[in-house]
């Protein structure tokens, strides 16, 4: 049995996914892994240069390849999670690519039967040049909630699942929801229901930003699904932490984690759907999950209580 399935969702990257298959497969420790490769249904020709590539290297490391109807991220990673084999899971988006130490640096805490294992990433160019190394916090063995806690205002990538080795029993009853923003609905639930996590001083991953990439102009009906689907993860996290045995500490600090990252996505909104979310937010009483641990607190508690417009310009 495989110690490591490495999860790769193909979705129209025909350019980049070699770039990433080589990064798995120059694994420095390889012994241990398998390769799980789901083409959610490229139009491009992704099926090709993946046919290809196993062909010339099935020697070398068992590739298993799916290609399916695109359903999207969500599914995708979820078909790949039924097909392991591995004791722990590794997710690659295939426009990005790891380092070849990966396994062999983290292999002393796969030994240790740690749940979660975080390592750090860097954003890269095409030409593989660092832009910018993204930091947080750096902690041995501990608890799923020590670690929620340490982690919740300090990693602003807290969320991504790239950036984790997890164990694949944490997914036996937790899955990717087929909707945005599906990391941020699941990964900090399975940080909470872990019982052992480590957070490495790695970067072991890279993220690559597309040339000229800005911020661009969406389809506004994706932005308000993504409001909606946040609001929605919001409520599962509050069904989901009642069955939790929390520190009231820790579910303070979630509940502060889920009501600033869709406060803060009332400025992507046009003002008549900013006034029916805020709505939607006062319903649910999230001024409530600001806590009053100093007097600017207090006064952000206050005026989030009353106005949330005016609690996003004092942000």
């Amino acid at each position: 049995m495989p110690k490591v399935s490495i999860i790769v969702p193909v979705y129209n990257t025909a350019k980049y996914i070699e770039r990433c298959l080589d990064s798995i497969l120059n694994q420095t420790q390889k012994d241990e892994i398998e390769i799980i490769i789901i083409n959610d249904g490229s139009s491009d020709n992704s099926d090709e240069v993946i046919n290809k590539y196993i062909h010339e290297h099935e020697q070398i490391v068992k590739i298993n390849y799916y290609s399916k109807e695109n359903t999207g991220i969500a599914e995708t990673r979820n078909f790949g999670i039924e097909k392991a084999q591995g004791k722990y899971i590794l997710f690659v988006d295939s426009d990005d690519y790891i380092d070849i130490h990966l396994i062999e640096k983290l292999n002393v805490y796969l030994k240790q039967d740690i749940d979660l294992i975080k390592f750090k990433l860097q954003r890269v160019n095409q030409n593989d040049e660092i832009i910018k190394k993204v930091d947080g916090p750096v902690f041995e063995k501990i608890s799923g909630q020590e670690a929620f806690n340490k982690m919740y205002s300090e990693d602003v990538l807290l969320d991504s699942p790239c950036l984790y080795l997890i164990k694949r029993e944490l997914f036996n009853n937790n899955k990717f929801k087929r909707t945005y923003h599906e990391d941020f609905g699941l990964i900090p639930l399975l940080i909470l229901k872990a019982k052992t996590i480590v957070s490495t001083p790695y970067y072991l991953y890279s993220y690559v930003q597309a040339e000229n990439s800005i911020t661009r102009n969406e389809d506004y009906k994706k932005t308000l699904k993504k409001m909606e689907d946040s609001l929605a993860h919001y409520d599962n996290m509050i069904e989901e932490t009642k069955k939790m045995q929390l520190q009231s500490q820790t579910l303070e600090n979630i509940k502060i984690y889920y009501t600033n990252a869709i406060i803060l996505k009332l400025k992507e909104l046009k003002k008549e759907d900013e006034n029916y979310y805020i709505k939607e937010i006062k319903k649910r009483k999230m001024y409530k999950n600001i806590k009053a641990r100093d007097l600017k607190q207090l006064i952000k508690k206050f005026i989030l209580k009353i106005n949330i417009k005016l609690y996003l310009k004092i942000r």
